[in-house]
């Protein structure tokens, strides 16, 4: 799930991301900014999901994927879209 929050009044909009993957031990972003090597960590909650709060700049996009213990790649269905990548598969994407 993402909730984004933006603002007026700033460059940056707040964007939390939320992943329900209770079976797994660790969860991360990954891929925002062009970064697909490190992932911004999600922190568990006592439900057993997983959520990060993020700043990007407005007016951008982003593509991006959940990875779950370093091996398991997912895609965020409430995202803004997915776009094809050089894999064959897809990322999820984010607009601001």
């Amino acid at each position: 799930m993402i909730q984004k929050t933006l603002y007026k009044t700033k460059e940056y909009s707040k964007v939390k991301f939320s992943i329900d993957a209770a079976n797994a031990a660790q969860a991360e972003v990954v891929g925002l900014n062009g970064n697909w090597e490190k992932g911004i960590e999600m922190k568990r909650k006592k439900d057993g999901t997983f959520s990060v709060e993020v700043n990007l700049p407005k007016n951008t996009r982003h593509e991006f994927k959940y990875r779950l213990n370093n091996a398991e790649w997912l895609n965020e269905p409430a995202g803004d879209g997915e776009v094809t990548n050089v894999f064959g598969t897809t990322n999820s994407l984010i607009e601001l």
